[in-house]
């Protein structure tokens, strides 16, 4: 019954460990005072913990090596003397080397980090274009422009028949002999102001109507009527829709073309998790095209980050001019955010373990000798998780083969813990 509970045990955390156990051969521990031997309790088949021997030797099954099993006293020795808990491993200079190792000093600082995001390309909300329709009307003409084209401002689109419009013109000219008169017969300034206004006022119902400024200041200076409405473009920009052609008859509303400014654009990231609450208006951003060498340089909005029910995320917004239009709308491109973090102890997130509703990290208390210790964390960020208690600068800990480490540290527990049990 005893070996039947000991396999059950030892099945997971030796499968874990077995690498482990095959490059930690029976070593002495290490005390305050110096070594001595360890205390061997028996061996044991790596492949079928079940197996027992109470002398080294190879598993009768598969061929491979025995484990020694050591007393969980000589641990409970070392912690004590090294002023720890239980659970102090101990690896010479070669079984470091052998099994990755690697030792760092813990740092308080400041600085900035990366945070890689996927990004998509929108059209500058404020540079998006919309040329309608104010009245009813048959489209005669229709430019080559499409949708792609890169278009000039004020660059003729369409042209329209209006019978409607004839009423608004003519009191825009009306409008016009009014100032005209009032300016050359030296009227009183509040008489040419209010002449000025409802000229003004004219004018905005004709572009109301899809009118051009261009069209209206030739009706002005001919003064003729003009059989057509020419459409132009408000802004220059791409085409990014085109809902016209000849014969449509059109009604009050209607879109015909939509522009876009694509000199400076705007990047949609996605952030997850903790990594949004490092987002600050202006921390800059390098934007760069998958498979392309150019970098372009932004910086997040002013507007704070909005949340994204769909993928529980938060996206934020990069604003980036956009020379040469080498980003288009809806391309993706990488995104480097750099994050400003402030003054604490932060280490390679590979150094953490966690277990369950515990976090350790291993700290090395003498030459080759590490003790797990549990920690608080607090961001992440990337590669680093901030330490928020137990951990001090200058304390060296692992930063790598810390998993082996601790599938050595179970190996070792064990012992104690099936010793623990009825």
């Amino acid at each position: 019954m005893k070996n039947a509970t000991v396999s059950v045990l030892l099945v997971g955390v030796l499968g874990a460990g077995f690498l482990a156990g095959t490059w930690f051969r029976p070593r002495q521990t290490v005390s305050a005072a110096g070594a001595r031997p360890r205390a061997v309790r028996y061996y044991v088949d790596p492949m079928h913990p079940s197996y027992t021997s109470d002398r080294p030797g190879v598993a009768p099954d598969c061929g491979m090596a025995l484990q020694p099993v050591y007393d969980a006293g000589d641990d409970v020795a070392v912690a004590a003397a090294l002023g720890g808990a239980p659970g102090a491993v101990t690896v010479s200079p070669q079984q470091a080397q052998l099994i990755g190792v690697r030792v760092a000093a813990v740092e308080t600082a400041a600085g900035s980090q990366r945070l890689r995001l996927s990004g998509r390309v929108v059209p500058d909300e404020t540079r998006v274009y919309r040329v309608t329709v104010g009245i009813e009307g048959i489209v005669r003409e229709v430019s080559t422009v499409t949708t792609g084209s890169l278009v000039s401002k004020d660059q003729w689109l369409a042209t329209f028949a209006a019978p409607e419009a004839r009423a608004p013109v003519q009191t825009y000219l009306v409008a016009v002999d009014v100032v005209d008169r009032a300016t050359k017969g030296a009227e009183a300034s509040a008489a040419v102001e209010f002449a000025n206004a409802a000229l003004q006022q004219t004018a905005d119902r004709l572009l109301t109507l899809g009118m051009s400024n261009a069209q209206i200041e030739t009706i002005r200076r001919t003064r003729q009527m003009p059989a057509t409405i020419r459409l132009a473009a408000p802004e220059a920009g791409f085409v990014m829709a085109r809902n016209v052609s000849i014969g449509q008859k059109l009604d009050r509303g209607d879109e015909l073309y939509r522009l876009a400014d694509l000199r400076r654009v705007w990047i949609l990231a996605d952030v997850f998790g903790a990594d949004a609450e490092h987002l600050t208006p202006g921390a800059t951003a390098e934007i760069s095209v998958p498979g392309r060498g150019r970098t372009l340089h932004g910086r997040v909005s002013s507007v704070p980050p909005q949340f994204n029910a769909a993928n529980q995320s938060t996206a934020v917004r990069i604003e980036v001019d956009n020379p040469g239009f080498a980003l288009r709308p809806e391309m993706f491109v990488d995104v480097d955010l750099i994050v400003t973090r402030p003054e604490s102890i932060a280490i390679p997130a590979d150094a953490v373990i966690e277990s369950g509703l515990k976090t350790s990290v291993f700290v090395e208390r003498a030459a080759g000798v590490f003790e797990p210790r549990r920690v608080e964390t607090g961001w992440r960020l990337g590669r680093r998780v901030e330490i928020v208690t137990g951990l001090q600068a200058g304390e060296r800990i692992a930063v790598e083969g810390v998993f082996l480490l601790d599938a050595e540290r179970r190996i070792r527990r064990m012992p104690l813990e099936l010793a623990s049990r009825p």
